[in-house]
């Protein structure tokens, strides 16, 4: 199987998703247990367990691109183990 998107592509992808999973998950957790820093204020949201479900959402997409672009990663690695030019 040949990769799609490029090396440097894939890699960026990968690191990005990775710090976005975690990140996300945070806030998520933050706003699913109405934590005072995230639901204390007036002009914050009413419903912490809508938004936490946005971005769970949010997190699902992320880990998606993660294991998509990991597996390209994976693909240009082996590539270049077996000696193939790529262009």
């Amino acid at each position: 199987m040949k990769p799609v998107v490029s090396a440097l592509n894939a890699w960026t992808c990968t690191v990005l998703s990775c710090f976005a999973v975690v990140i996300l998950s945070i806030i998520g957790s933050l706003f699913a247990r109405d934590h005072h820093m995230m639901m204390g204020l007036e002009e914050n949201p009413e419903n912490g367990a809508a938004v936490a479900a946005s971005i769970f959402i949010a997190v699902a997409v992320y880990a998606g691109f993660l294991v998509f672009c990991g597996f390209q990663a994976w693909l240009h690695v082996r590539a270049s183990r077996r000696g193939a030019i790529s262009l």
